[in-house]
């Protein structure tokens, strides 16, 4: 039995949910989002009560059972994302590193010889914030993941000086580097 996948997703007011025949699409106040899942799943949707159920044919099966847990959490994600949103926060340091905002295009001063230009795609609204902090949201949480993976990876953080992109809040271990050697003997 999946602990995950056994638990029921609450569906707000606001939200309409439509099931097909392998496809669930959610509509909400920030946009749309649907997911297509596989043939053995079962997705229901008890509109008096307002939630959504996600079962599998054979709960024992090995094949089946990871699936179970997999799909409840990628729609209880498409619930969240059209109601309140997704967003990862990062954070620029390093002297002489900064980011602006143009338009939908972040333009990066990273130490390279020349400025970094990342494009947003559609959808994901990136937000440049006072000391080196950039907010990036949209309703998709795969898609804010991948863009905010996306810039990490401009710059990633060196570990002996600590300069370059990271999350807020990520914990970067730094390396001591080299020491000297004893001198005389």
């Amino acid at each position: 039995m999946s602990r995950i996948g056994k638990m029921a997703i609450n569906v707000p007011d606001n939200v309409n949910v439509k099931i097909e025949k392998g496809m669930i699409s959610v509509s909400g106040p920030k946009g749309d989002l649907s997911s297509t899942f596989l043939p053995f799943v079962t997705v229901t949707f008890d509109e008096s009560a307002k939630k959504i159920f996600v079962n599998v044919a054979n709960p024992t099966s090995s094949k089946e059972k990871p699936f179970w847990g997999l799909y409840r959490a990628i729609i209880a994600n498409l619930v969240t994302g059209v109601t309140i949103g997704f967003e990862k926060k990062l954070e620029l340091s390093g002297v002489g590193y900064s980011v602006s905002a143009v338009g939908n295009k972040f333009k990066f001063n990273l130490g390279y010889s020349h400025p970094v230009e990342y494009v947003m795609p559609e959808g994901i609204v990136g937000v440049v914030e006072k000391g080196g902090l950039m907010t990036i949201s949209g309703k998709d949480k795969q898609v804010v993941g991948q863009v905010a993976a996306q810039i990490r990876k401009l710059r990633k953080v060196d570990p002996y000086k600590l300069k370059g992109i990271k999350y807020v809040g990520e914990v970067i271990v730094k390396k001591a580097g080299k020491s000297a050697k004893a001198v005389g003997k």
